[in-house]
């Protein structure tokens, strides 16, 4: 018994510390991307956003350690795996191109989490990638890596 509350006690802290240190990596490496010369900055930095992010991301983190921590009820769970899953699916189908791979990964997220409605399902797969296509291309005016679909929307 004493060695089950020591490993829960342990395991709240694993969340935490992994969203702190995958933060504290995505810094790092944005801290490789090349700086636009003052002459062509129309906005921010290539580096700076996904910092920012980051940041916050530590931020909020910390926060929830201090004031809610983690409670380990359970063993992980089938839906915890399956995201798992989904988010290497996602990173496996990237290369063919980004919105098809955040379209399957928002569909099978939905599906996963429980959601049964076909209609629903499709218009999370359909919105999701196109929302966020609209709001860095069109509104932070950050261009996509090439894709199937991508090359339908610049062209050739």
């Amino acid at each position: 018994m004493q060695a089950l509350k020591a490993t829960k006690h342990r395991a709240r802290w694993i969340v935490p510390i992994g969203l702190v240190i995958f933060c504290g990596v995505v810094i790092a490496i944005t801290t490789t991307f090349e700086q636009m010369p003052p002459i062509l900055k129309r906005g921010i930095q290539p580096s700076d956003f996904p910092q920012l992010i980051a940041g916050l991301i530590i931020f909020l983190t910390l926060i929830m350690a201090w004031r809610e921590p983690v409670r380990v009820l359970e063993v992980t769970g089938k839906t915890t795996w399956g995201t798992f899953g989904l988010i290497g699916l996602f990173v496996v189908l990237v290369p063919l191109d980004f919105f098809l791979a955040l379209g399957i990964f928002s569909m099978g997220l939905a599906t996963l989490w429980g959601e049964r409605r076909l209609a629903h399902i499709t218009l999370v797969g359909v919105l999701v990638p196109f929302m966020v296509f609209l709001l860095f291309d069109q509104i932070f005016e950050i261009r996509f890596p090439r894709g199937f679909l991508t090359n339908l929307w610049y062209g050739l």
